[in-house]
């Protein structure tokens, strides 16, 4: 920064962690203030995960004046609240790349600053990570303490559970900060801040277990009724014992998350005194300090560029629907004519569209919470006991029920029906949620059909045909945003199982496309005409059954086949190959491309860079066919010699 700020003057001197510990706590107040200023600033002209950053800003700044970040190590869960831990770590002069092509990630990321131990995009890995420095610590590798910060909605998921019972056994000493954004301390709750302080500053370790037990007794009655139901999120009923403490942490809380005095009381008290693992609840509001979020019914969780006055998102263009809309309305309209049919989401119910099938049967549709491996059993249990269900799981959250789509699904041949959001490249989240490698975990499993939808209608037909299909597992998959326009039917049409269609006939060269990446192959079939090359084009719809005719007629009749699809390598191509090598396809020479995403990660862009950066553009495509085709002439003459 070469020039001070008058919005931003404490701000503007804090260069890295270590400058917010010359701060004074009143200055460290007014920092917070700037601080969120900032955030709004930057997520208005980037966009991303307002709501979440908003609601730790003052515990951002707490966490690192107390803490010796960056030798303490401070784990996000999720990350998706960590702009200002960024903005406070020496990236603020960059934070305006936020989520673009070459810029900052949206989450924490190990690569781009020391200040970030442990990467993260997906939820309630942070506590598991943290046992693992703090054994680290223990077994002399150079680190401090390790701080995990966690949300009550990440405590839904199996994994922090299963780390806060192993951390417990351990008996190390860590920290856990419970980030409770569900609700929020009224401002009279200044007798607790004051009681904390007093028995975190004079009081021995001891001391902390009972604090949560004294909490209601020093509050005024009107404020009673609020803190037993926070502190019941954690305790259960009334008389037993605290589930922390039973796991062998110290509990300390509930804690005003946004009263910096409080939060630098307690956190310097427990930071003191603890000698095991100790979890500290901070009830914090998500938007906190922007009306706009703070009402908003998803809080701001994920805005778009937006006015800050306002606080109106830029409105996107007008054009076909989102294919996340197509698959809800018509998941709704069969479950309109079918009462078995019900569907489940892990807290997607908007990201994945069965809001809409929730607004006309709520009884019907079950939000399980950040538990996909749960959701998956729950799923198979339902189908197991003939009903009809739909689990609606982004590409990438599947992935985290894998084990439970294998042992309980597809072992048993149960007919769970998975609509699988935000198949390929997702753009600005980037390689966290790219939703690369369902066609290869899925296609390897025996019994499973696999389909992908090339544009809009054809998803409906999909969602038709899962309707419909009672033999065994089925799934189907869609990219993120707006389809291609095609004209969508009244009602589905059931598709024949392991099906294609021919969208174009050409001669010589085959191109067959496996999903959303048809419109690039049209394209690229655009380029080749015009050098007189024309390809036929298929539709293979089913990654698994194969449309085994149509492959091997495409093998016989044309010198080179290219597939296309928007996953990685293993996948739709791979599935491919073997059926033409089982029939003894390359025999005769058969020259043969795979176009699919390579064997590395790609950072975050737009979608179509992203693909681009992938060799997967239409240009891509036709200069693959080129090469094949060139191959295919090399091979004839070849065989003309001989």
């Amino acid at each position: 920064m070469t020039d001070q700020n008058p919005h931003t003057p404490i701000l503007d001197t804090v260069a890295g962690p270590a400058d917010l510990r010359r701060l004074s706590d009143r200055d460290l107040s007014a920092l917070a203030g700037e601080l969120r200023s900032e955030l709004i600033s930057v997520v208005s002209e980037t966009g991303g995960h307002l709501g979440s950053s908003l609601g730790v800003v003052e515990l951002t700044v707490a966490l690192h004046a107390v803490f010796n970040t960056p030798m303490d190590k401070l784990i996000w869960d999720v990350g998706h609240q960590c702009y200002p831990h960024k903005i406070l770590t020496g990236r603020r002069d960059r934070i305006r790349t936020l989520r673009q092509k070459d810029g900052l990630s949206g989450f924490t990321k190990r690569s781009e600053s020391a200040s970030d131990p442990f990467g993260a995009a997906h939820s309630s890995t942070s506590i598991s990570a943290a046992l693992g420095f703090a054994v680290g610590r223990d077994m002399g590798r150079p680190a401090g303490d390790a701080i995990a910060v966690i949300g009550d909605g990440a405590l839904s998921a199996g994994l922090a559970y299963e780390a806060l019972n192993n951390a417990g056994a351990q008996g190390r000493r860590l920290f856990v900060i419970l980030n409770d954004n569900e609700m929020s301390i009224a401002p009279p709750v200044g007798a607790m801040a004051a009681y904390l302080g007093r028995l975190g500053a004079d009081r021995p370790r001891a001391r902390l277990r009972l604090m949560a037990e004294d909490f209601e007794s020093v509050m005024p009655p009107p404020m009673r009724e609020g803190a037993r139901r926070a502190r019941q999120l954690v305790t259960g009923m009334a008389g037993t014992g605290n589930i922390f403490e039973e796991l062998g942490f110290d509990y300390v809380g509930p804690v005003d998350g946004h009263d910096m005095g409080q939060l630098l009381q307690v956190m310097r008290a427990t930071r003191a005194r603890a000698t095991g693992p100790v979890l500290i609840h901070c009830c914090t509001v998500k938007g906190k300090g922007y009306a706009p979020a703070e009402t908003s019914a998803d809080r701001y969780h994920g805005v778009s560029k937006f006015d800050v006055a306002t606080g109106q998102q830029a409105k996107k263009a007008g054009g076909p629907p989102s294919y996340t809309s197509v698959f809800g309305k018509a998941l709704a309209e069969e479950a309109a004519r079918d009462p078995d049919i019900v569907a489940l989401t892990a807290a997607m119910p908007s990201g994945t569209g069965v809001d809409i099938m929730a607004k006309r049967f709520p009884a019907r549709v079950f939000d399980v919470g950040i538990a996909e491996q749960h959701g998956v059993t729950f799923a198979a249990a339902m189908a197991a006991s003939g009903l009809k269900p739909f689990c609606a799981i982004y590409s990438t959250f599947l992935q985290r029920g894998f084990d439970q789509v294998v042992h309980d699904v597809a072992i048993q041949g149960l007919p769970v029906r998975f609509a699988i959001d935000r198949a390929g490249l997702v753009g600005a989240d980037g390689v966290t949620h790219a939703g690369a490698y369902d066609i290869a975990y899925l296609g390897c499993l025996p019994g499973f059909t696999v389909m992908a939808a090339a544009d809009e209608a054809e998803l409906v037909h999909m969602v038709a045909t899962a309707a419909a299909h009672d033999s065994g597992p089925i799934a189907f998959r869609y990219p993120r945003g707006a389809g291609t326009g095609a004209a969508l039917p009244e009602r589905g049409t059931v598709l024949e199982i392991g099906r294609g269609r021919v969208v174009q006939e050409g001669e010589d060269l085959a191109i067959l496309s496996f999903g959303a990446h048809l419109y690039e192959v049209q394209a690229a079939a655009s380029l080749l005409a015009e050098e007189g090359i024309t390809p036929t084009i298929a539709d293979a719809r089913f990654a698994k059954p194969l449309d085994l005719d149509l492959i091997m007629e495409l093998a016989r009749t044309h010198r080179a086949l290219v597939t296309v699809e928007q996953g990685a390598e293993g996948g739709f191509g791979s599935q491919v190959m073997h059926a033409l090598a089982r029939n003894g396809a390359f025999d005769r020479g058969l020259a043969i491309r795979n176009v699919c995403l390579p064997d590395r990660f790609i950072d975050q862009a737009a979608p179509a860079e992203m693909y681009a950066d992938a060799k997967m553009t239409a240009a891509d495509i036709a200069a693959t066919a080129r090469t094949a085709l060139g191959q295919a002439a090399t091979i004839v003459s070849l065989s003309a010699v001989r």
